[in-house]
């Protein structure tokens, strides 16, 4: 029996996520968490073989809470589950050491397969994702483009500023400070030699990042 917790703010799409696993014979929930800091919390506690994770949750990114996960469970495998479709999402997802990446609009016989690979050892990512990352890196250059160097939270926070959220509703997401949020949007800036929101906007569209 494979063993799951499911980490999604969401409770309809955890309650979704039981049924389209309830039913595999193979595949168990044996917790369910909210954030990152109650997964955490229950990893300590709950035997698991994988973590299904979503990447939108309050506090802590998806992203940063995997680094932070596998290093204090380096053999757990972690499989993103989330409604990011933009391939920068799935590369720095692996990085930090996810073993598969499947966005939610998945088909359930898709989200089952991909457990049950990412459960043998494999990596799973759907064939159209695949596909974009292979031309994206191939197209790239040496050095690549300037997002490329931010971090995972400027480039969360970059993509949520460039779809035209304000300072406080980021800030209100990621349960920091709206002061925060503006340093990071500083950084961001800087790094990428742009001088306002709207051409954050305009860069994203550009690199074809702001698939959903």
């Amino acid at each position: 029996m494979i063993r799951i917790i499911v980490t999604d703010d969401h409770t309809l799409v955890r309650a979704g996520l039981q049924r389209i696993l309830a039913g595999t014979g193979d595949i168990e929930i044996v917790g369910e968490a909210s954030n990152g800091a109650q997964a955490l919390a229950l990893l300590a506690d709950t035997p698991c073989d994988v973590l299904l994770l979503d990447l939108s949750m309050p506090g802590r990114s998806g992203i940063d809470l995997i680094g932070q996960i596998k290093a204090s469970f380096p053999h757990l495998t972690i499989l993103v589950l989330t409604m990011h479709g933009e391939e920068q999402y799935a590369v720095r997802a692996l990085k930090a050491g996810a073993a598969g990446y499947l966005t939610k609009e998945s088909a359930p016989n898709e989200l089952v397969s991909a457990v049950r690979k990412v459960h043998d050892g494999g990596v799973y990512l759907s064939p159209s994702m695949a596909e974009r990352i292979a031309r994206d890196l191939s197209s790239a250059t040496i050095e690549g483009p300037s997002f490329r160097r931010l971090s995972d939270r400027e480039f969360d926070v970059f993509l949520m500023l460039a779809r035209g959220l304000t300072l406080g509703d980021i800030a209100g997401r990621l349960c920091v400070s709206a002061k925060t949020v503006s340093t990071y949007k500083a950084r961001i800036l800087q790094k990428l030699q742009l001088k306002s929101q709207t051409d954050l906007a305009h860069y994203a569209i550009r690199h074809d990042l702001l698939r959903d």
